[in-house]
């Protein structure tokens, strides 16, 4: 249990690596070392998410669970394709920034399909306490730290703490997104989306080459592990849509470890041929529209910033941005001040640049055309 000096030194160490700028590694890494000194753990699990659709992105482990993959496809379909309690989508609806299973079952932990199934057997953890990374009304990421069995189960001022950190941490993978946005130059991009057929037993029983192409490259490291959880979470919660527990065909947007950013989709499949249960998975390049609202949240901008940065990338200069806003000049320029230094940026040109950074760059001369791809 953190005592009230050691937790507050630690709550005061997350905050100052959440605003200074690191990568989302780096930042983890940092504030997971502060955190397990009030809050000991063997073992931690962190998930980057679409901050619009709270699909899994990525996954980055620590301590006793570094490397250890085996069982990210069955725990993807089941955090996804579950309703238990625990699952982060769950808390996040409920507003419950942290949560331990041992607590929140009463210290029946069988009661938790994931502990019971996957966790305990598998890794030997006897208790699993969760915490939600939050920033401006959106889910960023979430922590999962274990205990082994024979160690005492989280207490409620341990969760009490990890939730008290949740904005902390919110704020730091949301910048940590950011300082990766120009970390690396993206590949050359394959024609075509990729496509893989998953059946009921929850096997890939048939792919395109697109989708080995993409496969490969979601495996070079841009999704922190395995892709297997990423997968398997969106065949969950399309499973979870056919039944309508899942309010749209789920989507996540993720950038490789080459600078690529990809969209992934996963739709819950017909039983015209008997076959129940079959998802469709398709993964190909995704395009401006889609990845310019998840950037420019990452600045952190608000609402009439937002509004400034979409009339700049339609190419409006300050006049018909204060004609078209109903503001003054002046407070259109004090509004790009604000901009520019939330994206660290210091003209217009940069600031496309970086909202679109170099995987559009070279094709923005060509304009977007009605279906939201760059025109030939």
């Amino acid at each position: 249990m953190p005592s009230g000096l050691l937790a507050e030194r630690v709550r005061r160490d997350v905050e100052v690596v959440a605003h200074a700028g690191l990568d989302l590694d780096n930042f983890l890494s940092e504030a997971l070392l502060s955190i397990q000194r009030a809050v000991p753990f063997v073992g931690a699990c962190f998930g980057t998410v679409d901050p619009a659709t709270r699909l899994l992105t990525g996954t980055r482990k620590s301590g006793d669970l570094a490397g250890r993959d085996e069982r990210d496809h069955e725990w993807g379909l089941l955090e996804y394709g579950a309703s238990e309690a625990t699952t982060f989508t769950r808390m996040a609806d409920v507003g419950e920034r942290a949560a331990g299973v041992h607590l929140s079952t009463a210290g029946h932990t069988d009661e938790s399909t994931r502990l019971r199934e996957i966790i305990r057997p598998a890794f030997g953890y006897g208790d699993e306490a969760r915490a939600l990374c939050l920033d401006q009304g959106h889910l960023w990421g979430a922590a999962a730290l274990f205990r082994s069995t024979d160690e005492r189960p989280f207490q409620a001022e341990e969760v009490e703490f990890l939730a008290s950190l949740a904005l902390f941490m919110g704020a730091g993978v949301r910048g940590g997104l950011l300082a990766s946005l120009s970390a690396s130059a993206p590949g050359d991009s394959p024609v075509g989306p990729g496509v893989m057929i998953v059946d009921e037993a929850d096997a890939i029983v048939q792919v395109n080459p697109g989708a080995d192409r993409w496969l490969h490259e979601l495996a070079l490291g841009g999704t922190g592990t395995s892709p297997d959880g990423v997968i398997s979470s969106l065949v969950g919660a399309a499973r979870r849509f056919s039944r309508g527990d899942w309010p749209s065909p789920p989507r996540a947007r993720i950038r490789t470890a080459t600078g690529l950013w990809l969209v992934l989709h996963a739709t819950p499949l017909s039983a015209r041929n008997g076959a129940v249960g079959e998802v469709v998975v398709t993964i190909e390049e995704a395009r401006p529209p889609e990845v310019v609202p998840l950037v420019v949240a990452a600045f952190g901008l608000t609402n009439r910033e937002r509004d400034v940065v979409s009339l700049i990338l339609q190419g409006m200069d300050t006049k018909e941005m204060g004609l078209h806003l109903h503001l003054s000049t002046w407070t259109v320029q004090d509004h790009l001040k604000s901009i520019f230094e939330k994206a660290s940026v210091r003209s217009r040109r940069e600031l496309i640049a970086r909202v679109y950074f170099d995987q559009y760059v070279p094709r923005l001369s060509t304009g977007v055309g009605p279906s939201g791809w760059f025109t030939a």
